[in-house]
């Protein structure tokens, strides 16, 4: 079977980001004066391309605290997708079950990036979202497990969460990027000065509401930052078979973009800032196109190794890994000990195996819940 490097040349040629992950040198203790003192950091030339607009600045300030924080987020994200993975293969879950393991720097960069107040609509993997939109792992596991302390109830499974400003989690493909389209028309209405990041894959891409949202937010310049995920594969599909143009970031036409280094989560937060201050300019929408790869199939059904080699996964593992790229950042900036940074996996270890546990002991939805979260009931119902 010819691996997806030979039936994409073109595609990964062009979209195709390295963080050259290598040894990292002696670790050394840089010295602050606090946490959260600032230091300038430049991000690859090749964390971003642009149409039509200037790209983001590579040149970047960070803190001691934010980027370990962003790395404790990912390694938690991490566990708990490998527990829901156990969880799904022992039957404790049922139905759809999609991971984001791979893809974490996308959610956790974006929502470093803006605040609670903003917006945030996406497909069916939508795990790590729910979770740094504030949801706890327990209310996440005991979702995916179907008990009643689950975010939805546990009503909503894998492709159903939701949280303040997070409006989903949602199953239909494609079908959320005009309701995140309708979001953000709400936040001009109300001149709330905030903005929605409408998430998508590169599989929903070529959906003609796609494109009819593009226009209505052009036509009203409304504040959305549309996001295509592109993680190279929609189901067992790769982009360059289902697509004419995989260059999503230009897809727009009238609307300019940005192609980032979704592997990266210093260049996702970058970049999501920058569109956020795009849209707060009044500017009118964005494109962004996520680069990003997931290691396990479309869904737990799916074993991912069909219409791609296992050589590939494990290339890009090695290269690419987000958690591993920051990992050696932290190392070589002196931000942490090895020592350190594996107390900080074990926290993570400790918390997911915890909210597994809970989650399988938790009740199962009472069957009145049928009945509830159907309709709203207000004084015209």
């Amino acid at each position: 079977m010819l691996s997806a490097v030979s039936r994409l040349p073109s595609l990964v040629s062009k979209t195709h980001f390295s963080l050259g992950l290598v040894k990292a040198a002696t670790p050394f203790l840089r010295n602050f004066a606090t946490a959260s003192e600032p230091i300038s950091y430049t991000l690859p030339e090749t964390s971003f391309k642009a149409y039509e607009c200037e790209p983001p600045s590579c040149n970047i300030e960070i803190t001691k605290e934010e980027v370990v924080d962003l790395y404790k987020q990912m390694v938690l994200m991490r566990r708990m997708e490998t527990a829901a993975d156990s969880l799904y293969k022992n039957k404790k879950i049922r139905g759809f079950c999609h991971l984001c393991t791979g893809q974490e720097a996308v959610s956790v960069g974006m929502e470093s990036a803006i605040t609670r107040e903003d917006a945030i609509i996406t497909a069916y993997r939508c795990h790590g979202y729910t979770l740094v939109r504030g949801a706890t792992p327990h209310q996440i596991l005991a979702e995916l497990t179907g008990r009643s302390t689950g975010i939805s109830k546990g009503k909503g499974g894998s492709m159903h969460m939701f949280a303040k400003n997070f409006y989903g989690g949602n199953g239909i493909v494609g079908a959320q990027v005009p309701v995140g389209a309708g979001i953000a028309f709400t936040q001009k209405y109300m001149g709330t000065n905030n903005a929605t990041f409408v998430l998508y894959g590169d599989g929903a891409a070529n959906q003609g509401q796609v494109f009819e949202a593009y226009n209505m937010s052009k036509l009203w310049d409304l504040p959305v930052i549309y996001v295509c995920e592109n993680n190279l594969y929609g189901m067992g599909t790769s982009a360059n078979r289902s697509s004419a143009n995989t260059q999503y970031y230009t897809r727009g036409q009238y609307i300019p973009g940005i192609q980032v280094n979704g592997m990266d989560v210093l260049a996702v937060k970058q970049a999501c800032k920058w569109a956020k201050d795009w849209t707060a300019s009044g500017k009118g929408p964005i494109v962004m196109e996520m680069v990003t790869y997931r290691y396990g199939g479309h869904s737990m059904s799916d074993p991912g190794t069909t219409y791609r080699t296992r050589e590939e996964i494990q290339h890009m593992r090695s290269t690419n890994d987000p958690i591993t790229g920051l990992r050696l950042r932290i190392l070589d900036l002196g931000f942490l000990t090895d020592t350190e940074i594996k107390n900080l996996e074990k926290e993570a270890r400790a918390k997911i195996d915890e909210a597994a546990k809970l989650a399988q002991e938790d009740p199962l939805p009472d069957d009145s819940e049928l009945w509830t979260d159907i309709y709203q009931i207000s004084q015209y119902v």
